[in-house]
């Protein structure tokens, strides 16, 4: 009996151990006992907002961060640009060149036609096209191929070497175009897509973050004095040929156009920058409507408070833009602005730099007003400045009709000219330099009034005339004097 007892004591005790056992696991466990009356599907459902994946029939992405909306926005109102251009040949530096030139005559190279690429941005349905100046600067033909391939010859609207922004236009109904966004609500860090050409590999997309706003490289200003930086610095990939392409946020508006690299290399290297949006559309506006950018100025010289010229110069501020001196007449000295001024604010919108105080001001038109607060002294003051035009005036500017074709320069005619000579058109000399122009004799003054006995309307008409042809050429016309003149001229 007691043998009995003792075997039913081991087993209840082996049972009591399983079961303590088991109800340990379960109470340190709880999760694990719940996954496992879960579906496959249930498990997949909960962790996608965690990972990627893709299959047959569906994608997820990471939340927060879905760049595939954006990128099929946009990639239909990207174009790709294709711009003809005229190169000079180098001339002969062969030793023997002297040795022949009795036998084959004296030879002038002829230039040669090359070809550049770029991107550009459809900005309207109607066929309005936002580009770089240098993607179509000097270029005698203008291709531009949509996403789907198809192809239009395109027509300079304007262009604005200050920003690099020009304005192209093709005769299209119903384009898919994007949408301007504000650049000023771009923030560092957020995620944005450069989409154009690079390389000529059509509509390619690539993401990064803005990594910095209101920045100055040195590019523009090298060429013109008056050029505008104030880039938005990104690390999306860009290369050759995504100039002039789109710098979009992740709802497909376009916060910047894509102009320049930092690179040792000539490929990219790590940053890009691109113009503001609201800067881009600044340009546009007054290309459309004048033909040319109604540019405002404050009319002083302006440098950055931490610039090596100041020296150890003590400021009440670290922020803001020391003024070294104003222009006679300028908007600024009307306004009692005055060299040793601190300019702190424009519009209440904080100014830390030149880069931002320029774009602030690019934004407004001459006869515009605004509120300058600066600080002289070390005491505030604000100042009420009726912005002026680069000739100091408050007058819209008027375009000018003046191309560059060839070494020359050339305008339209003026009403009082065509009247006193008795022509009904033509295109002006008004410059000339070396080039092909030169070469067959033609004086500045001369007015162009026929290419191959066709009628020479302007400017604009006969620069696509001479697009069109091949060989050699007869150029008729008169000077200021009355004195008619004709030409031969070769074209390649």
């Amino acid at each position: 009996m007691e043998k009995k007892q003792f075997f039913i004591g081991i087993i209840f005790a082996s049972i009591l151990s399983a079961l303590i056992s088991v109800g340990g696991y379960i109470y340190f466990n709880p999760t694990q006992s719940a996954t496992d009356n879960q579906s496959f599907e249930e498990i997949q459902s909960n962790n996608t907002r965690f990972s990627s994946f893709l299959d047959e029939t569906e994608y997820n992405v990471p939340e927060g961060i879905n760049f595939i909306h954006a990128a099929e926005q946009v990639t239909k109102g990207v174009v790709h640009i294709k711009a003809e251009v005229e190169r000079d040949m180098p001339k002969g530096r062969s030793p023997f060149e002297e040795l022949f030139r009795d036998y084959y005559g004296d030879r002038n190279p002829q230039p040669r036609k090359g070809q550049s690429s770029g991107s550009g941005v459809i900005v309207s349905p109607d066929g309005y096209i936002v580009t770089n100046n240098h993607v179509v600067e000097n270029a005698s033909n203008l291709e531009v191929v949509l996403h789907d391939n198809r192809s239009y010859n395109a027509k300079v609207i304007g262009t604005d070497p200050n920003t690099d922004i020009a304005l192209l236009k093709i005769e299209e109904q119903d384009l898919n175009f994007v949408e301007f966004g504000n650049s000023d609500n771009a923030k560092i860090g957020e995620w944005v897509l450069a989409v154009g050409n690079p390389f000529n590999l059509t509509s390619t997309v690539t993401a990064g973050i803005v990594s910095a706003k209101a920045r100055n490289i040195n590019i523009l200003n090298r060429q013109n004095r008056y050029g505008i930086e104030s880039f938005i610095q990104t690390d999306a990939a860009v290369n050759p040929g995504n100039s002039g392409g789109a710098l979009v946020n992740l709802s497909g508006k376009l916060i910047g156009v894509n102009t320049a690299i930092a690179t040792p290399t000539g490929s990219y290297a790590g940053y890009s920058f691109a113009v503001p949006s609201i800067l881009v559309k600044k340009v546009v506006n007054d290309l459309k409507e004048y033909g040319v950018v109604q540019r405002a100025v404050l009319g002083v010289s302006i440098v950055d408070l931490n610039d090596p010229r100041l020296g150890e110069t003590d400021f009440p501020t670290t922020s803001g833009v020391y003024v070294d001196g104003t222009t006679p007449g300028s908007a600024a000295e009307e306004a009692g602005m005055k060299g040793e001024d601190i300019i702190t604010k424009i519009n209440d919108k904080d100014i830390s730099n030149v880069a931002e105080l320029q774009e602030q001001i690019a934004r407004f038109s001459p006869g515009e007003e605004v509120k300058v607060t600066y600080l002289r002294d070390g005491k505030e003051r604000i100042a009420s400045v009726e912005l002026k035009s680069l000739m100091n005036t408050t007058e819209v500017v008027e375009a000018s009709t003046a191309r560059v074709l060839g070494g020359a320069t050339f305008e339209d005619v003026s009403q009082e000219e065509l009247e006193s000579l008795g022509i009904n058109g033509g295109s002006k000399v008004i410059e000339i330099e070396a080039g092909k122009w030169k070469e067959i004799g033609i004086q500045e003054g001369f007015i162009i009034t026929a290419v191959d006995k066709g009628a020479i309307k302007d400017t604009e008409h006969l620069i696509t005339t001479l697009r069109g042809k091949q060989g050699g050429v007869l150029i008729e016309g008169v000077y200021p004097d009355g004195t008619k003149a004709y030409y031969g001229m070769g074209i390649q």
